[in-house]
């Protein structure tokens, strides 16, 4: 009987709100979220690290990932394992995800603890937008892992077969626009 009291006691105001989140409980979040001098929009879990913004990007939950964004939380906040909101996006094929996510600040080209990018997560997929969209907001395809191995060269693994590496340097090309040239044609 002592354990349910005991326990609400180290319930948190972050534990909440990423439960609040977690449940889809809009009224207790921004309950939580209105308090003056709130900081708990970034609040982690003690166990994983993972932030309300790593939950809602893991069931895809466009909705939340605005709100989350809106009432000020960074999209490059890491997880324990080093696991960052965009890439569990990529690794989802969450474009919207990965479109918004980029809109609020998040950097295209952190790594995991192994080096992989959220672009190297999508040439391993082959998604080929996905890959579009990650250059064209400044992902490098040459980064490397720490196998030392880049987007490029895991596409130039593929084969010409798999178009993956023609999506990279045709969202290059796009990315990098055409040149001005001067004098007459």
């Amino acid at each position: 009987m002592l354990a349910s009291p005991l326990a609400a006691q180290f319930e948190t105001d972050g534990y909440k709100f990423i439960k609040a989140v977690r449940d889809r409980d809009g009224t207790v979040a921004t309950q939580l979220l209105d308090e003056p001098g709130s900081t708990i929009v970034n609040a982690r879990e003690v166990t994983t690290g993972e932030t309300a913004l790593h939950a809602v990007v893991q069931r895809r939950d466009l909705t939340w990932v605005k709100f989350l964004l809106q009432r000020g939380a960074n999209p490059d906040i890491a997880d324990k394992n080093g696991v960052y909101p965009i890439q569990i996006a990529a690794q989802l094929g969450f474009i919207e995800g990965v479109e918004r996510l980029i809109e609020g600040g998040a950097d295209v080209d952190v790594s995991a603890t192994t080096g992989e990018t959220p672009l190297i997560s999508a040439v391993h997929r082959r998604d080929l937008k996905m890959i579009e969209i990650l250059i064209e907001n400044g992902a490098s395809p040459d980064r490397t892992d720490n196998s030392g191995r880049s987007a490029r060269d895991y596409a130039a693994l593929m084969g010409g077969r798999s178009g993956v590496l023609e999506a990279i340097e045709k969202a290059e090309g796009a990315d990098q626009g055409e040149a001005e040239t001067y004098g007459p044609n």
